[in-house]
């Protein structure tokens, strides 16, 4: 058989989505805020994006007042001069922008008299609070240590991990990593590694939960107040965790009513005292949707307040408009003018969709919104796709990463879609309606005596929901509820 290159041609028929469409895709699944950063950016890259503020619209007004008083004979078109002026103004921007997003200076910023903007802002920043590690590294520098000392008791420090835990094996090859000479030993680190456990918060620098625990009651024990707690956290963690009271009383010969109080205080102890000095950033959650009852009924709001009102500058539209004579700066305009006609629908349709969407789900979760979490009822997102007319991905792609703000609260647009269970009367209960009454159930219950499982079940059961054991363990174990044993109170 023989085996030749060569060339050759075929037709063939591809479905390929539209830039145009990908965008609306796009901007259908931002919420809000990510919304914003994308109008944001689309204006620093195309010049004929204009933000509808009341002073451009009072500037605009001003402008017409001004057209107007000059007369209708002075409606002469621009210049060719002055159309290739613009196009070549127009042909610098991208140019500026990178400069400013690069490596590169731009031009003017920091010449004689001129202030550097990007540093005034950095300069009015708030700063960040200190670090679990920068504090523990300031108490160090107040001992006045050695300069060897000082060098392993920062090692140490920098590899303290967030929540405030050594969460390595201090041995040989650890050591090898600090830099000193001669090398650090073991016991030189377990020294600084006890002065370290000292500090503020207490509880830091523990290798394990117990060590943790027992650092915080030591330095608490003044005055010999927890010697039992210390003897519960040494001795019988395990059995607290496990709620193992008569165990721990029997072994410490002490009531059981004096463990319960211990362990009661052990319990306010703070596993993670790191956390105290986290630099994790608050997300806040802007609602997308707000939901009133307007008359009796409920009415659906798409929150827009956050998005930039953006319209098209009238200046390009008239360029474009006197610039046939030149093809360039016509085709660079309507290439930029056609971008921002295609965000603002893009925008506007996100609006509509999301709109009708919410509207339908709220529609179909009345009874939650007048009575509660209890009423509210199984919902699946191909029942909202076929009530709106679009494909359930459209829903999914709608709802993802937004909120609805209602008089019960702010919701995640999915938590409205849950599956759920059927009594025996008919009625449909959402699988969020049936974890609350497991909740309600077990609030009520004998703490001496707590309900099993199997005991949860029978009493759904006996309200109509039937329900399997495996069912309501995997329910409790989500609302985060500890078994039976572990939930009893021995006073």
């Amino acid at each position: 058989m023989r085996m030749e290159t060569s060339l050759s041609q075929r037709q063939e028929l591809q479905l390929r989505l539209a830039p145009q469409i990908l965008q609306s895709i796009e901007i259908l699944q931002l919420p809000t805020l990510d919304l914003k950063g994308l109008i944001e950016r689309e204006m620093e890259i195309n010049p004929t994006l204009e933000i509808e503020t009341r002073e451009a619209l009072d500037i605009q007004r001003e402008a017409s007042k001004e057209d107007a008083e000059v007369g209708a004979g002075d409606n002469e078109a621009p210049s060719r001069e002055s159309l290739e002026a613009e196009f070549e103004r127009l042909g610098e921007i991208n140019e500026q922008w990178r400069e400013f997003s690069g490596t590169a200076r731009p031009r003017g910023i920091g010449s004689a008299g001129e202030k550097d903007k990007k540093l005034e802002a950095m300069n009015n920043t708030a700063d960040r609070s200190a670090s679990l590690q920068e504090v523990l590294e300031a108490q160090l520098h107040e001992e006045n240590l050695k300069p060897r000392d000082q060098a392993i008791a920062e090692y140490l420090v920098w590899n303290i991990d967030d929540n405030g835990y050594v969460r390595f094996k201090i041995d040989e090859e650890f050591a090898k990593g600090c830099e000193v000479t001669p090398p650090a030993t073991v016991r030189e680190i377990e020294d600084c590694l006890e002065l370290i456990q000292s500090y503020e918060p207490a509880g830091v620098g523990a290798r394990d939960l117990r060590e943790c625990l027992l650092l915080q009651l030591m330095q608490s024990n003044k005055a010999n107040r927890y010697e039992l707690e210390i003897r519960i956290v040494s001795e019988h963690l395990d059995d607290v965790v496990s709620n193992r009271l008569p165990k721990i009383a029997k072994s410490l010969n002490e009531p059981i009513e004096l463990i319960d109080e211990a362990i009661t205080f052990i319990r306010t102890l703070n596993p993670k005292p790191g956390r105290v000095f986290s630099n994790a950033q608050i997300h806040y959650v802007i609602p997308d949707v707000v939901v009133t009852q307007v008359d009796g009924k409920w009415e659906v709001q798409v929150e827009d307040a956050y998005i930039p009102r953006i319209h098209i500058s009238k200046h390009y539209q008239e360029m474009l408009k006197a610039g046939a004579d030149d093809p360039k700066v016509r085709a660079y305009v309507k290439k930029k003018i056609d971008a921002a006609k295609w965000l603002m629908e893009s925008i506007e349709q996100r609006k509509s969709t999301l709109s009708r969407i919410a509207q339908e789900i709220v529609d179909f979760q009345v009874p939650f919104l007048e009575k509660g979490i209890m009423h509210l009822r199984p919902l699946k997102m191909q029942y909202i796709a076929d009530r709106v007319g679009v494909h359930v991905s459209t829903v999914s792609r709608a709802i993802a990463g937004k909120y609805m703000q209602t008089p019960r609260g702010i919701f995640a647009l999915k938590f409205f879609f849950t599956g759920g269970t059927t009594r025996a009367d008919g009625e449909e209960k959402s699988i969020v309606a049936v974890k609350q009454k497991v909740r309600d159930i077990l609030a009520k219950e004998d703490k001496a005596s707590p309900l099993s499982d199997e005991e949860i079940a029978g009493k759904l059961k006996a309200e109509g929901l039937d329900i399997a054991r495996r069912t309501v363990t995997k329910y409790r174990k989500q609302l985060g509820i500890p078994s039976s044993r572990q939930r009893r109170k021995y006073v």
